[in-house]
């Protein structure tokens, strides 16, 4: 049941969090609009929190251990009791992408690292909204646009750091560690993963050309029995060697009594002479 609920809501799910992450993005992008757009969008988040909240729950009644369910998954957990804390609402987004690749997970290595990709992207991408946040109204903050915010956010999850921009306040030095550490996780799964696509065609590879190798050798033991066997064929007989006893000549029949001989067959009888 827990399996079927969770492929039937991943759809809904996504779409959902598409929502939060416009309703999250439009006030920080555009902080002068108008008060109703800020309304629906607080309005939005929190309809998006409810959802998880309540597909968290599902899963957690639909779980045959309970207990098991709540520590392998600590980020929907967070997301569901922390609703609308900065920055730690962008947990959600994480679940999400938590809840997209669940099944990815056990994919090819091609389609896990389009989807480790996909994270990169979008935590970068909520990262740099987050930072722009917190530190467009710090007194002596540098990431006053949004393309400061996105360069930020890309150097810090490369673990470049330029330096040019950074975080001022403890908020924002929390989500910089945050990328930080998403960065190198994400990335080096990435390329763990191209190694391992790599590594399975390699043994693929090594295990076709062992077959053919036992297959060859198969052969070449066959074809060395076959020519041993036709060697010994044809070989000719020699006389037989010396000293060896001739074979016994079969006994005669015997002849009845008052037939004639053998001597007696075809011999004309002996005429008297004349006198």
């Amino acid at each position: 049941m827990k399996d079927r609920w969770e492929e039937r809501t991943q759809a809904p799910l996504l779409v959902l969090a598409v929502a939060f992450g416009v309703a999250y993005a439009v006030p920080i992008v555009a902080p002068g609009a108008a008060p109703w757009v800020h309304r629906l969008c607080t309005h939005v988040e929190w309809a998006v929190w409810a959802a998880f909240a309540l597909d968290y729950l599902v899963r957690l009644a639909l779980a045959p251990a309970r207990w098991a369910f709540v520590r392998s998954h600590p980020l929907d957990l967070l997301a569901v009791l922390l609703p609308m804390v900065q920055p730690l609402r962008l947990l959600r987004v994480v679940s999400t992408l938590l809840l997209v690749g669940r099944r990815a997970r056990m994919a090819p290595q091609i389609t896990l690292t389009t989807y480790v990709a996909g994270a990169v992207v979008g935590l970068m991408m909520f990262g740099s909204l987050a930072v722009l946040h917190v530190e467009r109204d710090a007194p002596h903050g540098n990431i006053k646009t949004l393309g400061d915010a996105v360069w930020w956010s890309f150097t810090t999850m490369t673990t470049v750091g330029y330096g040019d921009h950074a975080p001022t306040t403890g908020l924002g030095r929390v989500l910089a560690v945050g990328l930080m550490l998403s960065g190198i996780a994400l990335l080096g799964v990435v390329t763990a993963n191209i190694a391992a696509w790599f590594i399975s065609r390699f043994d693929r590879d090594d295990a076709v050309e062992r077959r053919h190798t036992e297959l060859l050798e198969a052969l070449t033991l066959e074809v060395r029995e076959l020519r041993a066997e036709v060697a010994r064929l044809s070989v000719p007989e020699g006389p037989p060697p010396a000293g060896a006893v001739p074979a016994a000549a079969p006994p005669a029949a015997a002849v009845p009594a008052g037939a004639p001989g053998p001597e007696s067959q075809d011999v004309p009888a002996p005429t008297a002479p004349r006198s």
